[in-house]
């Protein structure tokens, strides 16, 4: 049996039309012959057109070549040594993980530090170009913030207090109708499950007792590193807003006359991301708090002010806070008002968090920072699953200081020169052993000379 590429018979000889094996074609003589290759004999059956029978068909792929075999082992070892790369990239972003996880005790009052900068360096700037000594400006600055704080906690608090036993009664005339309700139909359940239903819930508590005991415990220990944090926060926030003109000239210089250029220029970008983000949350917050705050008056719910405020604050944290705003404010309307308004706040709240976090804040972010809205709302649920509350509040700077980084690497591999500003210079160091300054002076293509 031979085997034919489809189409070829055994009884045709592999010879051109009017020509025979000896003769080696018309025409052609022995110096034909001597050029014509023979057709190889391959043995198998099948073909199409071959009388014998068969039960499958020739394959029409082309025979192997050296060359294969060669470029697969050059494949094979091109996907090896990016394999060997790509775990190398891996397990260097493992260890730099684990680092910052031990070092996230003190990163975390710096970069809460660096956001309160952010929101008090305008005023400092303010009073120390009208001659106010640093010192004195970040601590005015900081003393009125910290003065708003207690304002707002002095407005809220006796609002909260003239009206926290009023909603006492409220709740539990609130309980009360909901005891009414279940007892009715369509549930029917009369007085004495639901007496079980109560002891069966005591019970479970007394039983986790320890356990509880153990969750308030660590959450105390976490209300109390989160206040340490805020104090050192706060302290450090005085610090860059007094000596913060002064770091970027000091890292330049560490760096060289080659570099500076590019470390004012990042320094520039990332401090204006970081200003842009704490702008756009405060936006944000202000729209979530002034609608929600708005259908909560026009409902006459108690608490407006403390509510909107509540809201205000919880835009800072994702997610979480907007979550725990909107139950307070469907909780209180329940108690005060019935389960009707109940309902018609919690749409009014529902809907209010869907624009905001569905259509403003993504549009806003990323506009502002120029991310697209799926980027955002991956950053954010990035953070929460990794830190929680704080990874959801600094899932989005995080992610747009990530995404100026690699825009600012891209355009200087690119020779773009991104360290040049709009009107055509670059910062440069100056200065001598006392100290040294930055300063701005026309680029040129080529870097300065070190």
């Amino acid at each position: 049996m031979r085997f034919r590429p489809p189409g070829r018979r055994d009884d045709v000889p592999a010879t051109r039309a009017g020509s025979s094996p000896a003769e080696g074609g018309v025409g052609t003589g022995r110096a034909g012959a001597a050029h014509e290759q023979p057709t190889p004999a391959l043995t198998g059956e099948g073909g199409t057109g071959d009388p014998r029978p068969g039960d499958h068909e020739a394959t029409v792929a082309p025979a192997p070549t050296w060359q294969r075999g060669e470029r697969a082992r050059a494949g094979i070892r091109a996907l090896a040594i990016g394999s060997a790369q790509l775990l190398l990239i891996a397990a260097a972003l493992v260890v730099v993980g684990w680092v910052l996880g031990r070092l996230w005790v003190i990163l975390l009052p710096i970069i809460l530090g660096l956001l309160f900068a952010t929101v008090l360096w305008p005023p400092t700037r303010f009073l120390r170009r009208h001659g106010w000594p640093p010192a004195l400006a970040a601590a005015v600055v900081l003393l009125a913030f910290l003065a708003l704080i207690g304002g707002l906690v002095a407005v809220i608090a006796p609002q909260v207090a003239d009206q926290v036993t009023e909603l006492a009664d409220q709740a539990a005339d609130g309980l009360e109708q909901v005891q009414q309700w279940l007892q009715g139909p369509p549930f029917n359940i009369d007085e004495e499950q639901i007496g079980q239903y109560v002891d069966q819930a005591i019970d479970s508590v007394q039983a986790n007792a320890s356990n509880i005991a153990g969750y308030a415990a660590t959450g105390a220990s976490a209300v109390g590193n989160g206040l340490i944090n805020l104090v050192l926060a706060l302290v450090l926030a005085f610090f860059f807003i007094k000596d913060g003109p002064r770091w970027v000239p000091w890292l330049a210089a560490q760096a060289g006359p080659k570099a500076a250029p590019h470390v004012a220029a990042l320094s520039q970008k990332t401090w204006s991301t970081l200003s842009e983000f704490i702008k756009q949350q405060a936006l944000v917050g202000f729209v979530d708090a002034f609608f929600i705050g708005l259908g909560l008056w026009i409902l006459d719910v108690p608490l407006v002010i403390p509510l909107a405020v509540l809201t205000f604050f919880g835009a800072f944290i994702p997610i979480i806070g907007a979550f725990v705003a909107g139950a307070f404010a469907v909780l209180i309307a329940l108690v005060d008002e019935g389960f009707t308004v109940a309902l018609i706040v919690f749409g009014i709240v529902l809907l209010v968090q869907q624009i905001e976090g569905n259509v403003l804040q993504p549009i806003i972010q990323g506009r502002g920072f120029n991310l697209h809205a799926a980027v955002v709302i991956l950053a954010v649920t990035a953070g929460s699953s990794l830190a929680g509350i704080i990874g959801a509040f600094l899932g989005v700077p995080v992610a747009a200081l990530i995404a100026v980084v690699y825009r600012y690497t891209r355009d200087a591999l690119d020779g773009r020169h991104p360290e040049v500003a709009g009107d055509g210079t670059h910062a440069r160091v100056a200065g001598d052993d006392d100290g040294a300054v930055l300063t701005r002076g026309p680029a040129s293509q080529a870097p300065p000379a070190g």
